[in-house]
């Protein structure tokens, strides 16, 4: 299975056959399992053409490097996540107007954190995730089970230069918030109902030196007790919702 990727669990499996049935080479399948969820895969298998094969237990714990519920979807790995290059990211959030709406990871390179991050930037529906060419994990088959679908459904657009890129947005009118824990405003406190993009960086480093200097303001998540930070995940899901709350208190 060298020149295949493996989707692994009941939802991304579903969700791939949903969106993108050709890139499916092979359903693997936990042998006697016949409850309604793999029933339901065993269906949209069928009427896509994708065969399906029955494996004990153990193997699929062999094949799987995480969790797999008794599933893994073989796809091609020519078949990548959906995704934009630069200019068709900044076409679109000139459609999208004043609805612009984007997630920038700076140096994230835990998959599971990446998969997380999908995960709540689908829920809250970012336009796009934006990641760094360098010093950042990439959407492979723990980011796409960890993001439980949202990995086929929200693009990821590699940038070579993130600072750069930051101005290009700003060129086009999107305004750029980064979280920072020495912020000096709350993010409860700073309008973020209009184009915005989130920055959020890795935990313990934060945003890099340059992309922070690129950013129209900074915001901080008020913490209290014995925690000073967030896992960049945590912190993504409380960012992204904020912006959904002042956007619905607005409309």
């Amino acid at each position: 299975m060298n020149d295949f990727l493996q989707v692994y669990g009941l939802h991304a499996a579903g969700e791939i056959l949903d969106r993108n049935p050709s890139t499916v080479k092979e359903l693997l399948l936990q042998r006697g399992r016949t409850d309604r969820r793999i029933n339901s895969l065993r269906e949209k298998a069928a009427q896509n053409n994708v065969s399906c094969r029955e494996l004990e237990r153990r193997e699929l714990d062999g094949l799987a490097s995480g969790k797999h519920q008794g599933v893994i979807a073989v796809i091609s790995d020519a078949a990548p996540a959906p995704s934009l290059d630069e200019r068709g990211l900044l076409g679109l959030l000139a459609e999208k107007g004043t609805e612009a709406f984007l997630l920038i990871l700076d140096s994230i390179t835990d998959p599971h954190n990446l998969g997380a991050c999908l995960r709540s930037a689908a829920a809250a529906g970012v336009d796009a995730v934006v990641i760094p060419a360098d010093k950042s994990v990439k959407v492979n088959a723990t980011v796409r089970k960890i993001a439980s679908g949202a990995a086929e459904t929200v693009p990821v657009v590699t940038v070579t230069n993130l600072a750069r890129f930051l101005d290009r947005l700003k060129q086009a009118g999107i305004w750029v918030a980064g979280a920072a824990e020495d912020a000096p405003t709350a993010i409860f406190d700073q309008d973020l109902a209009g184009p915005v993009a989130l920055v959020l960086g890795s935990e313990g480093k934060g945003i890099r030196r340059l992309v922070r200097e690129k950013c129209d303001y900074l915001i901080a998540i008020p913490t209290g007790g014995s925690l000073s930070s967030l896992n960049v995940s945590v912190a993504a899901g409380i960012c992204l919702f904020e912006v959904v709350r002042q956007r619905r208190a607005q409309a």
